[in-house]
């Protein structure tokens, strides 16, 4: 695994709590999926009872405003080679067959949309560029 790698999920905070319990689970899941190295693997305990870890790395989750999502995922859609971006646009939680998800979507423009999170994984200098100036959601 990469030594200089930070991650972050960046979540409207205006948001039930609920939608941002949801919003923050899917796309630890997609930053997951995309980068296995975070979590494939398994501890056991002296006493032989093994688990899955959930994450080989601190995972911050941040707030942000509707605006400030769309300014941060126009800025990350230009990423490099190796850096993960998992987007969660609000259209998505209407949508409770993922094959409409993938259907949908390539007639959507993100840049008009609404998104109620974000998920970065990537360098550390990528990340804090992105989000340097959000507060940890409380």
């Amino acid at each position: 695994m990469p030594t200089d790698l930070r991650l972050a999920i960046v979540v409207n905070s205006e948001l039930p709590l609920g939608l941002i319990a949801n919003t923050v689970g899917a796309i630890a899941i997609g930053l997951g999926a995309k980068r296995p190295d975070l979590g494939n693997a398994t501890l056991a305990d002296r006493e032989g009872h093994a688990i899955d870890i959930s994450s080989s790395r601190p995972v911050p989750i941040l707030a942000a405003d509707a605006a400030t999502l769309n300014a941060v995922l126009g800025k990350a859609l230009s990423r490099d080679d190796g850096c993960a971006l998992v987007a969660f646009p609000a259209f998505a939680r209407a949508l409770h067959d993922y094959r409409d998800y993938e259907t949908t979507f390539p007639d959507r423009n993100l840049d008009e949309e609404v998104i109620d999170g974000i998920g970065l994984a990537g360098p550390t200098r990528w990340v804090r560029s992105l989000t340097g100036s959000l507060r940890l959601l409380r």
